[in-house]
């Protein structure tokens, strides 16, 4: 049984599932926590073992995750049923859907297997949610530019103390927002990666941390996925990934580009998100104190230099980061 007697979320959290839900608890044990102020604990009872999500509702909602829930399983993904809710409280009961995410069990000897339901479960998502009537909000340019945001404020300046240039960024703004406004909009994840996708007994996939979806670029998701902030693979790898991917969007007609202009999205739209990561990575850092995501940092900013060499538009930015951003960056951690 978890044991600390001085979090009093964990006492509450323990009583609710004792004298409301019932169980018969034989433990209790943290099971992982994400970048936001939720947790999540494993509770082994007399009739099975279940998922908790500890929400405190002065910090996170958990309206969003029941709506968005229900959403993803009538669309036939498979996300975590909802056993019992306590909203005053912010706790959930879940399914427990195990201990294996897609991270730890994938090689270059099996990513193709491994990968093939992800994408599957991708497609199922662009396909079987109704973008007109689901609900979910836009990814519209002033979320787009808040997120672009987060890279200059928290990595830039409070981690490197470096000021990006107010025409480089403006320019480099201008040009990812515009890519991915450009881009037919379908129903996006938005962290649509490794760690998030969960192998079940089926060897199906379940989906996980999904109560942040949005109606949003078609190139978004399939990026976080080939270019995992956790995991990367040879750059000729992941573009037949994203061909195959995009011959298959094709024929669903949901886009009608060339595979040159799909390419062109799918490469700004990462760089989009791994700006953002890496200003995410650094505040979790310097204002939670959740420094182990400092290791992701490195390999997410050779995403962002990579793509930034490949595009003239970016050759400002690319100078800047290669020149000013890089040398620095190792000396401030």
């Amino acid at each position: 049984m978890y044991s600390s007697d001085t979090d009093s979320r964990i006492l509450a959290l323990s009583n609710w599932l004792k004298t409301q839900i019932k169980l018969d608890i034989q433990s209790l044990e943290p099971a992982s926590s994400d970048a936001s102020f939720r947790r999540y604990f494993r509770v082994i009872h007399a009739k099975g073992r279940h998922i908790i999500m500890d929400a405190p509702p002065d910090k996170e909602n958990t309206e969003p995750f029941i709506r968005i829930a229900k959403l993803f399983a009538n669309a036939d993904l498979h996300v975590p049923s909802i056993e019992a809710i306590n909203s005053d409280q912010g706790f959930l009961m879940l399914e427990d859907l195990g201990s294996t995410c897609l991270l730890d069990a994938i090689n270059p000897s099996n990513a193709d297997h491994i990968y093939q339901p992800a994408l599957d479960s991708l497609f199922q998502l662009q396909t079987n949610v109704a973008v007109e009537n689901c609900g979910l909000n836009q990814y519209d340019q002033p979320l787009l530019e808040r997120e672009l945001g987060i890279f200059s404020e928290w990595f830039l300046d409070k981690l490197l103390g470096i000021n990006l240039p107010e025409a480089i960024k403006t320019q480099l703004h201008n040009l990812l927002i515009a890519s991915a406004l450009d881009q037919p909009q379908v129903c996006v994840h938005r962290d649509f990666h490794s760690r998030n996708l969960m192998i079940l007994d089926s060897n199906s996939l379940g989906i996980i941390d999904f109560q942040d979806a949005v109606i949003g670029p078609i190139s978004y998701d399939l990026v976080s996925l080939l270019r995992d902030c956790y995991i990367q693979w040879p750059m000729q790898q992941v573009e037949q990934w994203t061909h195959t991917y995009y011959q298959r969007l094709l024929s669903a007609n949901l886009v009608s580009v060339e595979f040159a202009q799909f390419k062109r999205w799918f490469d700004l739209m990462g760089l989009q998100r791994h700006l953002k990561a890496v200003g995410i990575f650094a505040r979790l850092h310097l204002r939670d104190g959740k420094s182990n995501y400092l290791a992701d940092i490195p390999r997410t900013l050779s995403y962002v230099s990579e793509v930034s060499k490949s595009y003239p538009e970016l050759s400002a930015f690319s100078q800047f980061l290669e020149t000013t951003i890089l040398p620095v960056y190792p000396s401030k951690l």
